[in-house]
This record gives C-alpha cells, sequence and structure tokens, in this order.
C-alpha cells in the first residue's frame, strides 16, 4: 500500500515561492533594475527545475502541484512579456503572440472539457522546445536591454522565438481538433 503524497511538500512549497517571486521581478524590471529582475528570473528558473526534480526523484508529486507548476511557469513569462513589451524592452507584437497561444490553449482546454471529450495535458517536445525560447529571449533581453552588445544574438532569437510560438501553437490546435473529431467512446 503506497502513502498519500501531502500537497504540502517541498515541491509545492518552491512553485508557491516561484509564484511570489513574479510580484518582485515585475517591481525590479518598473524600476529598471534588470540586473536583479534577471537574477529573480533565474532563481525562478532553477526553483522550477528544482522542484520538478525533487517531485519526480522522490515521488513527492501531487495534484496540486500538476495544477500550480504549469500555471507558475505560465505566470511567470506572461508578466515577464507583458512588462518588458510595456517597457518597450522587446516589440509589443511578440507579447501579444507569446500571450494570445497560451490564451488559445486555454480555450481549447476550456472546450475539451465543456464537450466532455477525455484528454490528458502533456507538454509535446516542441511545446518544451518554445518554452525554452520564450526564456532565452527573455533572459538576452534582461542581460542587455538597450540591445547594444547582443543585438545578432537578441534578432536571432526573437525570431526563432517567433516561429516556434506559432509552430508550438498550430501544434497543439492539430491536437485538440484531434481529439474533438474522435468518437466517442460507448461504455
Amino acid at each position: 500500500m503506497t502513502r498519500p503524497v501531502s500537497p504540502i511538500n517541498i515541491p509545492n512549497i518552491l512553485t508557491v515561492v516561484r509564484i511570489l517571486l513574479v510580484p518582485v521581478f515585475v517591481i525590479l524590471l518598473m524600476r529598471n533594475l534588470y540586473p536583479h529582475a534577471l537574477a529573480v528570473f533565474i532563481l525562478a528558473g532553477v526553483s522550477d527545475g528544482l522542484d520538478g526534480f525533487i517531485a519526480r526523484y522522490f515521488n513527492q508529486r501531487t495534484d496540486l502541484g500538476a495544477y500550480l507548476d504549469p500555471l507558475a511557469d505560465k505566470l511567470l513569462l506572461v508578466c515577464a512579456y507583458t512588462t518588458l513589451a510595456v517597457l518597450k524592452i522587446i516589440p509589443a507584437w511578440i507579447a501579444v503572440l507569446v500571450i494570445a497561444r497560451d490564451v488559445i490553449i486555454i480555450m481549447g482546454i476550456a472546450v475539451l472539457a465543456l464537450t466532455e471529450k477525455p484528454y490528458r495535458i502533456r507538454p509535446t517536445l516542441l511545446s518544451k522546445c518554445n518554452t525554452s525560447c520564450q526564456i532565452i529571449f527573455i533572459v538576452l533581453a534582461l542581460f542587455d536591454p538597450i540591445h547594444i552588445r547582443l543585438a545578432h544574438w537578441y534578432t536571432a532569437m526573437l525570431w526563432l522565438t517567433t516561429a516556434m510560438t506559432i509552430l508550438s501553437g498550430m501544434h497543439y490546435i492539430v491536437i485538440g481538433m484531434k481529439i474533438l473529431q474522435a468518437p466517442d467512446e460507448i461504455d
């Protein structure tokens, strides 16, 4: 008999800390403290990797963590893209694109839930690559906010992030359409 895992565990505490770091990150950005904001962003990323490792390695996965972890990731990225766009450090259109992709995915999940179609939320390899591109782009923007030293890297990452965001969004739309068109299982 396996012992149930308490929702109050180290991985979930790390996830909550990551959520609490989001307003700190935004405030640092708004005060033009880019090195500090970068440090908080990296700290949040390390805590994300650490909570996932601990949850898997020590078998501390919980239903709460399954919901909170991706929520914390999306909250950090949406706030990063929104704030950096408002501050004109990144183009507003890339922020709109990144956020629109996530909104479309959430709307797709809502449609699947309303139609009572069975599905499992699992990030695809393409989605993981997209998230990596989005994070690297934010790091580059924070590392060199006026794009003097890293202009060629910044521009390349901007277009790679754009392409990956579009491809990943389209990929999830295709997956959602296949699920919606699949025949219902009869009990």
